[in-house]
């Protein structure tokens, strides 16, 4: 296997590692991780960085709390004040509950689904400060988490429910963290190619001194005019300087 394939290979292992344990390594974890591709100091630094950067504490759990607006912190305390019904269960009703799920009954999967929301809520604090709302991310996990329990019917134990849903939850979060990120790709993309327009005909119109047709412009910025039309348009019809 190519070098970068295993380095990106192992990176992911590290980091799917660490949601379930908290979003924390240990710098031995690490380093037994990346001990096949005999890192320098200088990579293996960078690997820690990488980590810190997605929230991954070394040694110690990061605080989440420092990375949530308060307006998150509010929305946390309320929705926790409002789970605190379901969250009173026994390890022995958890497991029955789970039981008759797994057997295909609709209203203990209903029940099993209201003993998980907690936890939804934990796996959530995992991925905090990386570009999205607290309140999206539990969204998307109860989502995960409904569709879930209609699937323990594959199980073969009840000790495996926790970790099948647990892996489905933060699925649908990352999934929705990386679809948000695109989103910003895309929207950063057309605003920077909408600027480099109105910046080329605000040159072009202090050359010439009058407003400039799209044809210069596709010759002055390289772009088609399906390109140019479309930042026109994007813009709200306000680059001035461009006869329309």
């Amino acid at each position: 296997m190519d070098r970068e394939v295993r380095f990106a290979k192992t990176l992911e292992e590290v980091k799917q590692k660490a949601r379930v344990q908290g979003n924390c390594l240990s710098e031995t974890e690490v380093e037994e991780a990346f001990a096949p591709l005999s890192l320098s100091k200088e990579q293996l630094d960078m690997v820690y960085q990488y980590l810190r950067q997605h929230k991954i504490g070394i040694g110690e759990p990061v605080d989440y709390e420092e990375y949530l607006q308060e307006d998150e912190k509010d929305y946390l305390a309320s929705y926790l004040d409002s789970l605190d019904a379901f969250a009173q269960v026994s390890e022995g009703e958890r497991e029955a509950v789970t039981l008759s799920a797994m057997a295909g009954d609709p209203d203990a999967a209903n029940r099993l689904t209201e003993i998980f929301l907690p936890e939804v809520v934990e796996i959530a604090k995992l991925y905090a400060g990386q570009g999205v709302y607290l309140e999206d991310l539990i969204g998307e996990g109860n989502v995960a988490l409904s569709l879930g329990v209609t699937m323990l019917g594959a199980l073969e134990h009840a000790s495996e429910a926790q970790g099948m849903l647990a892996r489905l939850i933060m699925d649908a979060m990352e999934d929705y963290i990386a679809a948000n990120m695109d989103e910003e790709k895309k929207d950063k993309k057309i605003a920077d190619k909408v600027n480099k327009v109105a910046d080329a005909a605000k040159t072009l119109y202090e050359e010439l001194r009058r407003k400039v047709t799209v044809e210069e412009l596709m010759v002055e910025t390289g772009f088609s005019r399906k390109a140019i039309e479309d930042a026109i348009r994007v813009s709200g019809y306000k680059i001035e300087t461009i006869e329309t």
